[in-house]
């Protein structure tokens, strides 16, 4: 079944679940009306199934390939990355300034979903385009946002981030490329990165990396890093792309997936940079950047779990396979026990973790609107579960999908298998989910839990709410988010070691309450019947409940872990 964009699940989100109107009210996004939003998701949609679905299979099979140190794209990329630039969808949500609509980042947020099932492999270069917008948004001089960025908000160009190195992953402060002043205000960068995504590509006229390296007088760590903006091709007086820059893709990865995104190793000999933002200060600017990709990277295991929800129903609908308990039904697997508990699992999992991204995008743009300080505190404590929530959602799901399609979904033809291979890496990418958990238990408890509880406020707000139609539902959802409380007590009083211990099943936790408020909210909105309601009760009676287990997890500490010596684990 060809990919179908979500486009009624999304505006019914947006509407009834995570407060988009708030936004239309504010003088910034006064544009965002309803009919603007479902003009825009539309025909997003639109584009997504009729002009990037069909490159999907084209990217796995004929993977970017280097020759003579030109990066061959998959085919059909050139004329599907055309589609999206001249669709203006690179320029939702960038600055009208420079050419962008100036639309809230929730939208941008949801097209990136559709764009990410569609085709997850294309839909990475104009995903890094988007963060580099927003971090030379931020922190680039007047004079470099004049020239670049109403190139990458057009899709002209595009945008890479350079963070990664040999030695230094997720150990940012251990990178050593150099950063030499040339004595006219630019730099000489020198130094080699990896795991570059979209590193270049023979449809672009330019690609903008922006990179991470060390000026000759900087601090060891992290303290001494500089953010630089390192064209490929250095623009020419009028700003057109001119000579050739020290810049050059040594190799490209071979990868489990994303065959049709080229990720290349790149070589930095004495490139011309310019500094973005103040010397030393670069993890302040490439975090805005990070950040933005963050929330991008969940929506990407989002819209793939969407797609790959879509091609297992198509299966189960058509394939007929023993006897079921449905009478007078057409024999389909889909009317079996097991196969409707997997469907129906994996759509609560989906709506959920939408649900939750888009919230946390809400919250992005509620503080660029008001300027308001819980705004801002709401979304830095969302961002890590949306990440890490969304991109374990789309590989739960994408395998579960296989498994739906039986032997059929592991033969590669039928491409059930390339939405796990593909989706795989959204956990590793823009900081592991592991990281994510430890920055959610320990960085966003900082403020001795504050964010937190006026979460778990909206979560026991909206049971209140729900108990006189739901009142079964409601009362699971607010014990639930007692027992969040509950942990989350424990873990301000832990030290840092104990609480990491246990991160990755306090995220979980988190991600199991709010997907439940999520749910009671849309069954709330429908009335406490229907279709959504039914989603609901299968969301609070099957998944819910695993936040018992997972916070009992994430209060076991790190004693026993520690008391395996390196030997141990190998007996």
């Amino acid at each position: 079944m060809p990919y179908r964009a979500p486009v009624d699940d999304i505006r019914f989100i947006l509407t009834h679940v995570v407060g988009f109107d708030q936004l239309s009210q504010t003088d910034r996004f006064a544009e965002a009306t309803p009919d603007t939003t479902a003009q825009i998701l539309t025909e997003a949609g639109k584009l997504c199934e009729e002009v990037l679905s069909p490159l999907q299979r084209s990217g796995d099979t004929h993977p970017a390939r280097l020759e003579n140190g030109v990066v061959h794209t998959s085919p059909g990329f050139a004329e599907g990355y055309r589609a999206i630039a001249e669709g203006g969808w690179t320029a939702i949500s960038a600055p009208p300034d420079h050419g962008g609509m100036g639309l809230p980042q929730t939208l941008g947020m949801a097209v990136n979903e559709m764009l990410s099932g569609a085709c997850l492999s294309l839909q990475l270069c104009p995903l890094l385009t988007f963060g580099a917008i927003e971090a030379l948004t931020h922190h680039a001089s007047a004079d470099l946002q004049a020239l670049y960025l109403p190139r990458l908000i057009s899709g002209e160009w595009s945008g890479t981030m350079n963070l990664t190195e040999p030695q230094a992953g997720s150990d940012v402060g251990a990178l050593r490329t150099t950063a030499q002043p040339n004595g006219d205000g630019t730099y000489a960068i020198k130094g080699q990165k990896i795991y570059i995504s979209w590193g270049d590509g023979d449809f672009l006229d330019n690609v903008v990396h922006l990179v991470l390296a060390r000026l000759p007088d900087a601090p060891a760590g992290t303290k001494g890093i500089s953010l630089f903006l390192v064209p490929r091709n250095i623009p020419d007086e009028n700003g057109a792309p001119g000579a050739r820059n020290g810049v050059r893709v040594v190799s490209l990865e071979h990868k489990m997936g994303l065959h049709g995104s080229p990720t290349a190793v790149m070589e930095y000999d004495g490139a011309t940079g310019w500094m973005i933002g103040a010397p030393n200060k670069g993890m302040a600017a490439m975090f805005t950047m990070m950040n933005n990709a963050r929330l991008g990277v969940g929506m990407q295991g989002i819209g793939v779990a969407q797609a790959a929800l879509t091609h297992a129903l198509a299966h189960a609908r058509d394939r007929v396979q023993g006897k079921t308990p449905v009478q007078g039904g057409s024999g389909a697997i889909i009317d079996h026990a097991d196969v409707r508990r997997m469907l129906a699992t994996m759509r609560a999992e989906v709506f959920a973790a939408r649900a939750i991204a888009l919230s946390c995008a809400v919250s992005i743009d509620m503080q660029a609107a008001t300027g308001a300080a819980d705004w801002a505190a709401r979304a830095a404590f969302l961002t890590p579960i949306a990440k890490a929530y969304g991109t374990d959602t789309g590989i739960e799901v994408a395998q579960t999908a296989m498994q739906v399609q039986g032997g059929m979904g592991y033969i590669e033809e039928t491409g059930a298998a390339q939405f796990l291979r593909d989706v795989r890496v959204t956990a590793i990418y823009e900081g592991t989910n592991g990281i994510q958990a430890m920055d959610l238990a320990g960085r966003k408890l900082m403020d001795g839990g504050e964010a937190a509880w006026r979460l778990l406020a909206e979560v026991e707000q909206t049971a209140e709410q729900a108990r006189p139609l739901l009142p079964d539902l409601a009362e699971r959802v607010w014990d639930a988010a007692e027992s969040l409380r509950e942990t989350t007590e424990w873990m301000l009083t832990q030290d840092m070691t104990q609480r990491f211990a246990g991160a990755v099943p306090f995220l979980r936790g988190w991600a199991r309450v709010l997907g439940g408020q999520a749910h009671l909210a849309a069954a709330l909105a429908e009335g406490g019947t229907g279709p959504r309601t039914a989603l609901a009760r299968v969301f609070v009676d099957r998944l819910l409940p695993e936040h018992a287990a997972a916070l009992a997890q994430a209060r076991a500490g790190a004693d026993a872990l520690y008391a395996l010596s390196d030997d141990d684990f190998a007996a």
